[in-house]
């Protein structure tokens, strides 16, 4: 039997985990282990219990308990079910994107970058990139273009935060990821040796003069490759660029500078796809 709970304001014990709770906070830095995330929408949900997340509790309106959200609870047992009506609900930020339902999740136990890479072709590595929607982004293709893992630096955005995990309509559930070193000297020092011990090569995405361009067939030939792009702005470091096997380019007109980091992440895994 499912543990329906009526609320009639958000600040109920229980529900702090959808209202109150900071990312910061849900991510519960010191102990990992009991770390949460949420989940919006029944279609994310889904995904993510059909990849083995535990789920905690829930939170939808009561129309949805008969409805979309009957599915759901039947696969996440006696969890608690808070309900609570839609005027109660919109005082939620971005409640209107959520479809009226959401779950609280316990984090996974990051993995080695050598486990997820253990058989792994195509990789991208993901340098301090900040922005959740492009984090959300670059997973989102990163899933349809059939990239085998992700590698985040320590000072990138949780993948895990709401609105990653909503850009990337869940797809940072379906693509193993995890963090290269746990503080930012750990990739600065020692992030590309690390990666070609594992037996990449590794390509700097970034607009220099001594670059290949992304369609040189030398690229396509590497057995194993790791696909760098760097953060908002700035790109790459320097450190990073000279550290890596190759520097590419993306070929511009019209005057253009360069793409958006998501963008050039999607034509950079389409254009280095494993044939």
């Amino acid at each position: 039997m499912p543990n329906i709970i009526h609320v009639s304001d958000l600040s109920e014990e229980g529900v702090s985990v959808f209202s109150r709770l900071t990312e910061a906070q849900l991510r519960n830095r010191l102990e990992p282990e009991k770390g949460i995330f949420i989940a919006e929408s029944p279609k994310v949900i889904d995904l993510a219990l059909n990849e083995g997340y535990e789920p905690v509790s829930l939170l939808m309106e009561p129309k949805h308990i008969e409805g979309q959200g009957k599915e759901i609870i039947e696969r996440c047992g006696d969890i608690p079910v808070y309900t609570a009506e839609r005027s109660v609900l919109a005082q939620l930020a971005g409640f209107e994107l959520t479809r009226g339902v959401l779950c609280a999740m316990r984090r996974p136990i990051l993995p080695s970058p050598e486990e997820i890479c253990k058989n792994a072709r195509r990789i991208a590595v993901l340098e301090d990139i900040m922005d959740s929607t492009n984090i959300g982004a670059i997973f989102r293709s990163a899933a349809a273009l059939n990239i085998d893992a992700v590698l985040i630096t320590p000072s990138c955005c949780d993948p895990l935060c709401r609105r990653a995990v909503r850009v990337s309509m869940g797809t940072i559930l379906q693509v193993p990821w995890t963090r290269i070193g746990n503080i930012p000297a750990d990739w600065t020092k020692n992030g590309t040796d690390k990666l070609r011990a594992m037996g990449f090569k590794t390509a700097a995405m970034a607009l220099s003069d001594n670059s290949v361009s992304i369609d040189d067939p030398v690229l396509k030939s590497e057995e194993r490759l790791a696909i760098v792009l760097g953060a908002e702005g700035d790109g790459l470091s320097k450190e990073t660029i000279a550290k890596c096997d190759y520097t590419v380019k993306i070929p511009m007109s019209h005057g253009v500078d360069s793409l958006n980091v998501a963008a050039a992440g999607a034509v950079a895994f389409w254009e280095l796809r494993v044939r």
